[in-house]
């Protein structure tokens, strides 16, 4: 192609440059390549891609999740660091997938910007295959959209769509929550990608100095833990009633999701620290108690619910898989119009 063609472009005239676009697969091919497995029967650059399940499961129900970041990706821009946004993105989904014990299959991303940065681009497709290959699922496929005059300035934004596999019977369903079982709090990274509309305001109307800023910010970017293949491992050995991924609407909003409305949970608020940061965003952002539980994870990132004979050796198991735990609470009775009661 002539420089005078690739000059007088009118799609990139327009704000469209396609050959950024090819130029962008080229330095991701390796790898998204690196994140598939036997099952993925093509290449990127199909028209779709395909996955083959395995054989061997039995009534194989399929189990469908999509989720952005939110404003984090806003965040992350403002203070230059992208790295984690792709594995915040896969997080958000994956980690949403297990809760009914399903195993991630594939992922496939959706990048949208008003001018396409292949560098920016680069950093978080590769952070998505990353987290992909530590979540054991593939990266499948994804689109990349240059949308001039939608967008504005630099900005760009994110949305993941992951597919699990679980077998019928194997299903773990709220109903299996009794009363008397125990919660079992995971670790959280930090506020994971919830809550950044505040973060962001909190950080902003702050006095401190720009380092100081940047700092904090640092901390709040910390990317989502991925959960698949702790929890894979968890359900494969040991009776797990129910799960609950705590993101947008903290503790108060997602515990009563894993459990019939004739229950509620009662959780001891005493039985692990909220992390520095909340602390710091609680202050800074004069929010009471009630608010931080509705709002942010505050340091528990995933609660099992599981039966009392059962919590001794779930604990172990989590730490020797390296990541910490805390029991955070009990199932009860309802008494009252409140489904999550803290203490």
């Amino acid at each position: 192609m002539t420089k005078e063609i690739i000059e007088n472009d009118p799609y990139k005239l327009a704000g469209v440059d396609i050959d950024a676009g090819n130029n962008l697969i080229d330095k991701i091919k390796k790898s998204v390549a690196a994140s598939h497995n036997q099952n993925v029967l093509n290449n990127i650059g199909g028209f779709a891609g395909m996955y083959e399940l395995d054989k061997e499961i039995d009534n194989p129900v399929l189990v469908a999740c999509t989720d952005g970041v939110g404003t984090k990706v806003s965040l992350a821009q403002e203070f230059n660091d992208l790295s984690g946004i792709g594995q915040d993105l896969v997080a958000m989904c994956v980690n949403d997938l297990i809760v009914c014990g399903a195993k991630p299959l594939f992922f496939l991303d959706y990048y949208a910007s008003s001018k396409l940065n292949v560098n920016e681009a680069t950093t978080v497709v590769k952070s998505i295959a990353d987290a992909c290959i530590k979540s054991d699922c593939a990266l499948l496929g994804g689109e990349t959209a240059e949308m001039p005059g939608h967008y504005i300035d630099n900005n760009f934004d994110l949305a993941g769509f992951s597919v699990g596999c679980v077998s019928k019977d194997k299903i773990i369903k709220n109903d299996n929550v009794m009363c008397d079982n125990v919660l079992i709090g995971i670790e959280s990274s930090g506020p994971h990608s919830n809550g950044f509309s505040l973060i962001r305001k909190i950080i902003k109307e702050s006095k401190l100095t720009v380092e100081e800023k940047t700092k904090i910010a640092k901390r709040c970017l910390q990317p989502t833990l991925l959960y698949p293949k702790l929890i894979m491992e968890l359900i494969s050995n040991y009776k797990i009633n129910a799960l609950s991924h705590i993101t947008g609407g903290g503790l108060t909003e997602n515990l009563p999701r894993s459990i019939t409305n004739d229950l509620c949970v009662e959780i001891d608020t005493s039985s692990w620290e909220m992390p520095d940061i909340f602390k710091w965003l609680k202050e800074n952002g004069n929010i009471s108690d009630s608010d931080m539980y509705r709002i942010f994870n505050c340091g528990i990132g995933m609660v099992l619910f599981v039966d009392k004979d059962d919590v001794l050796d779930i604990s172990k198991r989590i730490k020797e898989l390296e990541m910490n735990s805390f029991v955070i609470g009990t199932v009860k009775n309802k008494k009252e119009k409140s489904s999550v009661i803290f203490v």
